[in-house]
């Protein structure tokens, strides 16, 4: 599919953009791009290493789009863009990036698409490095960094270059692009309401997961008992209906563990990442794997040695006594997630939320509310600033206050302080040993570097 081709990627740094490019390009593929937040100074770190990967970036004003190439853009990207807009002029084919990763994936002989509201990033980590230890090679589009297959040289590594024959990847349900996909095993984590409606994500997962061979679906999760009817389903959770079914969690201090029993077999399973939303994650990656006809004995074993994914309840460190975790959690169901992990140890927790963007709190901003205020504790306290917000036109008449005067209308210790900055000095004055600061909200990568600050600023305290 990519072979002698030559793609520009516009917004190539971007959570979904990045693996594409890198699998293009190990593929052979000639690949450049650009992006604004490179073109604003941010991540520089990231930038830099993309371009040691053979990746030429150029500024996001058309001067890098060039005869002969596919331009790969998100569909949201606004035509006035100047590479949109270059590339128009020039006749250029566009893809958006499901449309290309749909190509690479519909041509692997096994497809298995990771879809859900909650959890795909994770599932597909966790699928990935089943089958790689299962020696299986198999290639993974993850829209996070996977821990286990980063190193010094490939420190950004939401990829994995594999067998073609083995496609692993998320698959979107905001956009409808999941319906691009033609799965051999189809997973869905969970159904819960996010950027479209739940008739219209019933409608979307049931599609996806009719058309695989196998579907492996949440048996413990309500909205998602449609799908759970048809004929090709292989069901996981902890309720007794499921085929892949866990019993017995225990949270841990430094993760968690339970049991998973399949068939006549039980097998002793230990996480290190905590919450009960990760294990329910694990039988999903289990049962997929399975699918794929690796043992559980061997999936098990795997999953000891997984050590997570970045900004997914990740620990950056501890000083003074006070924990600082990174997390991505940003919709109702991540955020309740997060909070019943928390939860599940003593210590109060200090949040830092920013929205992820105008829309969504216009879209969803009642439902965090209520995962929020349901979620937190006595002394707990969330801090929200003002959304992301990195320019374009956006109806901005819905913000963070809003969302602030429902959880404090719904009992939670809620304040809203406009810059980020405040909110870290706010954090940072309230803090003591004992306490956990959670950083938390989703398409920004300065929030891992802010969390950072917040850390060394606790250590020269």
């Amino acid at each position: 599919m990519s072979e002698n081709k030559s793609y520009f990627f516009c917004g190539v740094g971007g959570s979904g953009m990045l693996p594409l490019a890198l699998i293009v390009a190990a593929r052979g593929a000639s690949v450049a791009g650009s992006d604004r937040s490179r073109d604003q100074g941010r991540s520089a770190a990231k930038f830099d290493w993309i371009e040691s990967r053979g990746i030429e970036l150029f500024a996001q004003d058309g001067s890098g789009v060039a005869p002969g190439q596919t331009l790969v853009a998100s569909a949201a990207v606004e035509d006035h863009v100047p590479d949109i807009a270059a590339a128009r002029d020039l006749g250029l084919p566009r893809l958006t990036r499901a449309d290309l990763n749909a190509a690479l994936f519909n041509a692997a002989d096994h497809g298995v698409g990771i879809g859900g509201t909650s959890g795909k990033s994770t599932v597909t980590g966790m699928l990935g490095w089943i089958l790689a230890q299962a020696g299986r090679n198999p290639t993974v589009m993850n829209g996070a960094y996977m821990r286990n297959f980063a190193s010094g040289e490939t420190p950004f590594a939401s990829a994995l270059v594999g067998d073609m024959a083995t496609y692993v990847s998320e698959v979107d349900e905001s956009d409808g692009s999941i319906a691009f996909y033609r799965p051999d095993v189809a997973v869905v984590t969970n159904i819960s309401l996010d950027h479209k409606s739940l008739d219209e994500l019933h409608q979307l997962f049931g599609d996806f997961a009719a058309k695989a061979r196998v579907a492996v679906v949440n048996a413990d999760d309500p909205e998602s008992a449609p799908l759970l009817r048809g004929d090709n389903v292989m069901r996981f959770g902890f309720s007794d209906a499921a085929a892949v079914r866990g019993s017995d969690f225990e949270a841990l201090p430094d993760g968690c563990r339970f049991t998973v029993h399949f068939a006549a077999d039980s097998h002793a399973v230990r996480l290190r990442m905590p919450g009960r939303h990760n294990a329910a994650n694990a039988l999903a990656a289990i049962a997929a794997a399975r699918a794929l006809n690796v043992p559980v004995a061997q999936s098990v074993a795997a999953l000891a040695d997984f050590s997570g994914l970045a900004r997914r309840y990740e620990v950056i460190g501890q000083a003074g006594g006070v924990t600082v975790i990174d997390d991505f959690a940003h919709n109702p169901d991540k955020v309740a997630a997060t909070l019943a992990a928390v939860a599940e140890l003593p210590g109060r927790a200090l949040i830092f939320f920013q929205p992820h963007g105008y829309g969504p709190l216009r879209q969803m901003g009642k439902e965090l509310a209520s995962s929020f205020a349901a979620g937190m504790r006595a002394g707990d306290r969330l801090y929200v600033s003002d959304p992301v917000y990195f320019g374009g036109t956006v109806d901005r008449s819905t913000g963070s206050e809003a969302l602030v005067a429902d959880i404090v209308a719904h009992g939670g210790d809620a304040e809203h302080i406009a810059s980020r900055d405040d909110c870290g000095a706010a954090m940072l004055a309230e803090a003591h040993a004992g306490d956990r600061i959670l950083i938390l909200g989703a398409r920004d990568d300065t929030l891992t570097e802010f969390g950072r600050e917040l850390l060394e600023k606790l250590a020269r305290a």
